[in-house]
């Protein structure tokens, strides 16, 4: 389990960035990196060597344009944050009080980084993009001022904080994403023998083959009924 320090410079914190976005950068940051560098005329939020670091605690729709443009020249390393476990911490709409703090049921894993690759599949196109993951513990903080969602009960999210990170996985090629997939997975497999096998849903499944198939890390060679059978792609094996 890899602990955090708490903030405690600003150099690390930009703009309206999220407190967690900050602290990940931080904890990225290693001696001779050059923090918020503009590179082809894009704020970049690590640039170590010859290296691009991206921070991503959004959706990666909000970064496909940025990572198209700069894939035709650079090497660009997308560092994404998935909570393992989440803390909720309840605020009044005009206080800094707390006034509730619980542990949220969603337990976040690996898997949970194809909700965001299936929107950027394509991307993989050549060698230059690389995604390391990192499941981490966080609190979020829950503003009760009236202008969230239903389902937090009008509640906003004010901010996302970095308690600690428990793991990394680091995907450089596409042959690496081959780990995701079990090694009792019969060959070929469909939607339903990954679902079985990794115990989640099927939509979750789906999301996994898609994004696979876009990037070429498995092909389609047919369907059984009409579940599609797909097998790892040759050149990744």
């Amino acid at each position: 389990m890899l602990q955090v320090q708490a903030l405690t410079d600003s150099t690390f914190k930009s703009g309206r960035e999220s407190s967690l976005h900050s602290a990940i950068k931080e904890w990225y940051f290693h001696e001779g990196d050059m923090l918020e560098t503009k590179v082809d005329g894009y704020v970049i939020d690590i640039k170590r060597g010859n290296l691009l670091i991206e921070v991503q605690t959004a959706n990666f729709s909000a970064i496909k344009a940025k990572l198209q443009h700069l894939l035709n020249r650079h090497k660009v390393r997308l560092v994404y944050p998935i909570p393992k476990q989440k803390w909720i911490i309840h605020k009044p709409a005009a206080s800094e009080d707390t006034f509730g703090r619980r542990g949220s049921p969603r337990k976040g894993c690996l898997l949970d980084l194809f909700n965001e690759l299936m929107r950027i599949p394509s991307l993989f196109y050549n060698d230059n993009l690389s995604i390391e993951v990192v499941l981490i513990e966080e609190e979020e903080i829950w503003r009760n001022d009236g202008k969230g969602t239903w389902r937090r009960k009008g509640a906003s999210i004010q901010d996302r904080k970095l308690i600690r990170v428990f793991e990394r996985e680091l995907f450089e090629h596409k042959a690496d994403f081959l780990k995701v997939l079990p090694k009792d997975l019969p060959e070929p497999f469909t939607n339903r023998n990954l679902a079985e096998s990794l115990r989640i849903h099927n939509n979750q499944s789906r999301r996994i083959t898609y994004s696979l198939r876009k990037m070429g890390v498995i092909t389609q060679v047919g369907k059984n009924g009409n579940q599609m059978l797909f097998k790892r792609s040759a050149l990744m094996v």
